[in-house]
């Protein structure tokens, strides 16, 4: 017998309008912010809001995840216990939680997801984390596939992966620079993104290495060539990132990745998508077509080779950062060929629009020996090749051009740009006082390891005195039962077992095929889709018993095994067991979390901890060959206005810490 994995594309959603397109773009999961705590403080819904998301994701057996990421403060608690029982009423699949110290609390039998933001990195997290009720686990990443199948070959817990989207510098849960320098914690959804700002970086000896470059920011994510190996390697959710991303987004890039996994399910039928329906966009998905900084596969596969310091390719394949700018770079058009006073003309096959926004690397008007970086421009009118911007830019014959907006492309999304079809069989019969309508519906089914799909008949059945028909009416019978017009159904399958050719009125038809629709919706509302239990041990959660042996938080032990946490940063202040589970990404030299800090002047810690190592991104690597004596003198330090910041390089691990 086949074994059937069940595969979830998973999209974000910023608020109930964006998460409906999610699903009718081909998501089988949508996450979504609640109110307050969530770590996109921008994107909170109410639980209300939440519940009308459950409603419509679960007529087509999609789930809804609610992301309640963040760090709790000790007098949240109450309120945060509060929350999560009116998010499980509201009728939400799971709940995506950073902070440990909300398994304490007395919660409903709601699934629970480990959020990224506890940087789960280790075969040994994850199994800690299994073991102690997680239903699914995001993987950090910075995980190579390598090591997500070496975690996958040492759980069975669901896998959940970042496959699209912004790319945190430091490992998740980890950055304390937004706290430290700005008072407000990426952990508590308030990220400044200083990751973003352009630096000068220099040596111990005050000179400059790369002046005025965004060295901390890195590309978008992109492994949409790379889905069948993540699949092979054990991973069952794709996550696109983007819970602050627009609609056309949203709707863009989800349709791209429920194609390119449709047509791996096509040749693989061991995997399935885990909701119902068919996806149809009404447009060509592309994602260079929405807000990217350039793309990479991170480390998938492995650090790529060293970029030198003179590359200043905006798209340079092997560099994972976006050193020219943070903003959206967008699909390559061609290049400048002409100049003109009030045009330009182009060369590239890629038509142009009024309306479009283009961009290029090079200095603005205004300062006009600024370093390097991304100018944008709108095109007001085309005429062939030639382009007629609003203000003339600063170009050069050969120049690259970027579409970072495409005016006709937005305008489709801007309107219905998708619709998704739930197949449906009917079956027409005879009642002892009238008939009967039977619609097959299909749900999935988790029975141990394994999946199967249980039938779900909805039928309705209406008296009616049965008369012979004059005409034949089975022509009749199939069109009228074949209307599903803007309903989610349509008809694949109609199954006559009428004895004789008995009248039936066009009017009825449609009231059985309504009120038919009606109860399917019911039906399917009210499932909560996959849904086991929060935990292993059900009493876990209800007995208020916070993980597997409650006695190991309580009295101030380490959590079951204290190197099972020391790359999480769980907690936020609670004094009982700060001192054991908080590891050096999160508290300051006198065991306090970061967020208890009051950093005054002259103060230092480790408030970023990454995988981007300077020394490698710039072309100094020496384990890449470069000799030590060819290194400017270390430390290296970043300058952004009033601020420094030092650099420590961790060969042995390959990573790099950021120190303020």
């Amino acid at each position: 017998m086949l074994q059937v994995r069940k595969i979830e594309l998973l999209a974000p959603a910023k608020h109930v309008e964006i998460g409906k397109e999610a699903i009718l773009h081909g998501a089988d999961a949508v996450y979504i912010g609640v109110q307050g705590f969530s770590a996109r403080s921008a994107a909170g819904n109410s639980p209300s809001e939440i519940a009308e998301l459950v409603d419509f994701a679960h007529i087509y057996h999609a789930k809804v995840y609610v992301a309640l990421n963040i760090l709790v403060h000790d007098d949240e608690l109450t309120e945060v216990e509060q929350l999560i029982w009116d998010i499980y009423r509201a009728g939400a699949d799971a709940l995506i939680i950073q902070d440990l110290q909300i398994l304490n609390l007395k919660l409903p039998p709601v699934a629970l997801h480990a959020s990224t933001q506890m940087d789960n990195r280790t075969v040994e997290k994850v199994q800690f984390l299994q073991e102690n009720g997680f239903s699914q686990v995001v993987l950090a990443r910075e995980l190579s596939l390598d090591e997500i199948r070496d975690i996958a070959n040492n759980t069975s817990v669901p896998l959940e992966v970042f496959v699209h989207g912004a790319l945190c510098t430091s490992f998740s849960g980890c950055c304390n620079i937004s706290q430290a320098i700005a008072g407000r914690s990426a952990n508590r959804g308030e990220c400044a993104q200083f990751c973003r700002l352009p630096y000068t970086l220099q040596d111990a000896d005050g000179q400059t290495i790369a002046s005025r470059s965004h060295l901390l920011s890195l590309k978008d994510l992109n492994l949409s060539e790379h889905l069948e190996e993540l699949l092979d390697a054990g991973v069952s959710s794709f996550k696109i990132e983007g819970r602050l991303k627009d609609m056309s987004y949203v709707k863009n890039v989800t349709a791209y990745y429920r194609q390119k996994l449709d047509a791996i399910f096509a040749r693989r039928p061991e995997f399935q998508a885990n909701s119902s329906g068919e996806t149809v966009p009404f447009f060509k998905p592309d994602p260079n077509k929405s807000f990217n900084r350039g793309f990479t596969e991170y480390f998938l596969h492995g650090r790529k080779s060293a970029i030198s310091l003179g590359d200043s390719s905006i798209a340079s394949k092997d560099s994972i950062s976006s050193k020219m700018s943070p903003k959206s770079i967008g699909e390559k058009i061609g290049t400048v060929k002409d100049l003109d006073r009030h045009f330009f003309t182009y060369s590239g096959k890629t038509p142009v629009h009024n309306g479009d926004g283009l961009c290029f690397v090079g200095t603005t008007l205004a300062v006009a020996h600024a370093p390097t970086e991304l100018v944008g421009f709108r095109v007001n009118r085309v005429d062939g090749n030639k382009l007629f911007p609003a203000e003339m830019p600063r170009l050069e014959p050969g120049t690259v051009l970027y579409r970072n907006f495409d005016h006709e492309f937005e305008k489709i999304l801007s309107k219905k740009s998708s619709e998704r079809k739930i197949n449906i069989e009917l079956t027409l019969a005879e009642t002892p006082f009238g008939f009967s309508l039977t619609a097959e519906d299909v749900i999935p089914a988790q029975v141990g390891n394994n999946v199967r799909r249980q039938p779900i008949p909805s039928t309705i059945a209406i008296p009616f005195p049965k008369e012979p028909a004059k005409k034949d009416q089975k022509e009749n019978i199939q069109t009228q039962l074949s209307k599903w017009g803007n309903t989610p159904f349509q008809l694949t399958k109609l199954t006559n077992h009428l004895t004789e050719n008995w009248f039936i009125p066009s009017s009825v038809l449609t009231d059985m095929r309504q009120k038919l629709t009606d109860a399917i919706l019911r039906t399917r509302k009210l499932t909560r889709v996959g849904a086991t239990l929060a935990v292993a041990h059900h009493d876990v959660i209800t007995n208020n018993n916070a993980i597997a042996h409650h006695e190991t938080i309580t009295h101030n032990n380490a959590i079951i095994h204290h190197e099972t946490i020391t790359h999480n940063n769980a907690i936020a202040h609670h004094e009982t067991i700060i001192h054991h589970a908080i590891d050096n990404c999160k508290g300051d030299r006198k065991g306090r979390p970061y967020e208890q800090h009051d950093w005054k002047q002259g103060d230092t810690g480790v408030v970023m901890t990454t995988k981007q190592c300077l020394r490698h991104e710039l072309g100094y690597c020496p384990r890449a060959g470069v000799s030590h004596t060819s290194l400017p003198k270390e430390p290296w330090k970043l300058l952004t206005g009033s601020h420094t910041l030092n650099l420590k390089f961790d060969c042995q691990n390959c990573e790099m810490q950021v120190i303020y």
